[in-house]
């Protein structure tokens, strides 16, 4: 979700039901050589609580130097309405840069060694009463399945809470989840230890199924939000027995339109624009029409433009 959970989309996803967020991957390493741009990921409006800023990296010491820094605020350009309610640790990125620099779901091959990251981590915030979780995956690919293994290393670390997404580094996105990895996760660990479920849920069915199969404590949700961010308020609908209305053609094009808006409110509008391209077009898959006003947003360079194009579908 890099490039797509920062606190404007967060934002969005709050107002139309979620109960809690993860930053977009903050590199340890930047952090700890005082990087600006590393810095601004961690930003923390107001409204954006509950928070985790999470981290990546493989080296106890300079994750532990970070999480530190995040977790009482002491660095250069810090902007926190309210500190951050954990410190995750990722440890289930596949993405080929992450993994080749030994970080991500690469971590999954060392379970001492994940070890040793959150307990280095934990002594670090510890002083400043910020809670540390992890996130990893099923396990590297189908013959290493270890994702059991690695939470009772982090666990023992003294991670409070473990995200599992249920395929394995070598899956990716696809094809299917596989439910007994959050299972067994969920089996290996005390009941003092959260357990989250991740992958595939896009609706009050998916939810219902990783929840009573695994018996997990909570769904995280990531993908299916992008263009979708009344998702949450859909499946606590359903949950509580409230009616849900789906958002009809203008409410999507209205939400698509605030979301651009928010984004070039924060990074001005020229850069905003340029961010907001692939981003607004989740909002209008499948719309009719959408395929054309796709390519208008491609080339829009003002939000006047932007919202040209948009207006294309009503």
């Amino acid at each position: 979700m890099a490039g797509f959970t920062d606190h404007p989309f967060r934002l969005m996803c709050r107002r139309f039901g979620a109960d809690y967020a993860v930053s977009e991957m903050i590199s340890a390493k930047a952090m700890t050589f005082g990087d600006r741009k590393t810095a601004e990921l961690s930003a923390l409006p107001q409204g954006d609580s509950p928070c985790a800023l999470q981290i990546f990296g493989h080296e106890p010491e300079s994750m532990a130097q970070a999480a530190a820094m995040l977790a009482s605020g002491g660095f250069d350009g810090c902007s926190y309405a309210e500190k951050p309610a954990a410190i995750d640790i990722n440890m289930g990125c596949p993405v080929k840069k992450i993994v080749t620099s030994g970080d991500g779901s690469a971590l999954m091959k060392d379970a001492d060694l994940c070890r040793r990251i959150v307990s280095a981590v934990c002594e670090a915030t510890e002083p400043y009463g910020v809670p540390v979780t992890v996130k990893i995956r099923a396990g590297w690919d189908e013959r290493h399945k270890n994702a059991a293994e690695i939470a009772r290393a982090c666990a023992a670390g003294g991670a409070s809470a473990v995200t599992v997404h249920a395929r394995t580094k070598e899956q990716m996105y696809a094809p299917g989840i596989d439910l007994d990895a959050v299972k067994s996760v969920r089996q290996a660990l005390p009941d003092s230890v959260a357990v989250v479920g991740n992958g595939d849920v896009s609706c009050y069915e998916d939810a219902v199924r990783m929840l009573e199969y695994t018996e997990c404590d909570g769904i995280m949700i990531g993908r299916a939000a992008l263009g979708d961010p009344w998702v949450f308020d859909e499946i606590k609908a359903a949950f509580e027995g409230r009616d849900f209305v789906a958002p009809d053609t203008a409410f999507r094009v209205g939400a698509a339109r605030r979301f651009v808006a928010d984004i070039a409110g924060v990074y001005g509008e020229e850069a905003g624009v340029r961010m907001s391209r692939g981003r607004a077009a989740h909002f209008i898959k499948g719309i009719r029409g959408a395929a054309e006003v796709r390519s208008r947003l491609n080339s829009a360079r003002t939000l006047e433009e932007f919202d040209a194009a948009l207006d294309m579908l009503l």
